[in-house]
């Protein structure tokens, strides 16, 4: 079975050890038409067994890995090297193994679920991001916010193709053609809202979605910083005009691009915050000398 595959709906996880809140969140994931099937636990090792019980792909039952690699640390469980759960939404503040240490453990399997934080704490977005995670959504959860999650996840998991940016004179744009099941997009500079290295891939994320194509995130910074995008961090590169916010959280500084329900909260490591906080007060400067 194909992960990228989501015409067969999503399986998700979720992991909270308040009950209600764990009801809650499965019941909103339930009646997503995009979700196929929700499956609970109330805390880490639980969640544990059910992904190691979900095995599939290569390596069959007995596949697992090492002891330092995808061991739960509290308990010396192995981890599974494949699971057919695509999600896992995860509170951070449990018992014994928190979200965040689950998810560093889930970033060692080979093929490793997509995680969402659901949380009543803003102060661990930073981290959250740090390790991966694919979106962070504080308590009380709104329906909205935990749609545009599935859409990103969704989004996500469509397969990537080779592209070379194409120049488009006649605006000062360029286009990237993005191939998806035999159709090729021309996706527009100008609608990327920011850019998600993967590798020696880059995922470009949209108000409509996003794309997964094969540039590396260093030639988007250098190719398109006369076009108002900035490094903020070694995953993420965003488009300037469209940040909205920059705060401390916790340890660092998060920005948050756009507004409303497609709103995206992305971490700034230490050694670009200054270069942010210096094009931010710029662009500013400039808009207003141009009134």
């Amino acid at each position: 079975m194909d992960s990228n595959d989501t015409t067969r709906g999503l399986v998700v996880l979720a992991v909270d050890d308040e009950q209600p809140a764990l009801e809650e969140i499965a019941f909103l994931l339930g009646e997503d038409p995009r979700v196929r099937t929700v499956l609970t636990a109330s805390e880490s090792t639980e969640a544990l067994r059910i992904l190691n019980s979900r095995q599939r792909g290569a390596g069959g039952a007995g596949s697992r890995l090492q002891a330092g690699g995808g061991e739960l640390p509290s308990t010396g469980t192995d981890v599974a090297e494949h699971t057919d759960i695509d999600v896992v939404f995860l509170d951070i503040r449990m018992p014994g193994l928190d979200g965040l240490e689950l998810a560093r453990v889930l970033s060692g399997m080979t093929i490793r679920p997509d995680v969402v934080f659901v949380t009543a704490h803003d102060d661990r977005a930073v981290d959250a991001y740090e390790i991966g995670a694919k979106d962070y959504l504080l308590k009380p959860l709104r329906t909205e916010r935990l749609s545009a999650a599935l859409d990103r996840i969704v989004s996500s998991r469509s397969s990537a193709a080779p592209v070379e940016p194409i120049r488009d004179d006649a605006n000062d744009d360029e286009v990237i053609p993005v191939e998806l099941a035999g159709t090729t997009k021309l996706v527009p500079r100008s609608a990327v809202r920011y850019v998600e290295a993967q590798g020696d891939y880059a995922r470009l994320h949209t108000t409509d979605g996003s794309h997964l194509v094969r540039i590396p995130l260093s030639v988007l910074e250098e190719r398109w910083r006369d076009a108002g995008f900035v490094r903020i961090h070694r995953s993420f590169l965003v488009a300037l005009p469209l940040v909205t916010e920059l705060r401390l959280a916790g340890s660092g500084y998060v920005v948050r691009i756009g507004s409303g329900p497609e709103t995206a909260e992305l971490p700034v490591s230490r050694r670009h915050t200054r270069e942010l906080k210096d094009r931010l007060v710029r662009a500013t400067k400039q808009a207003w000398s141009q009134r």
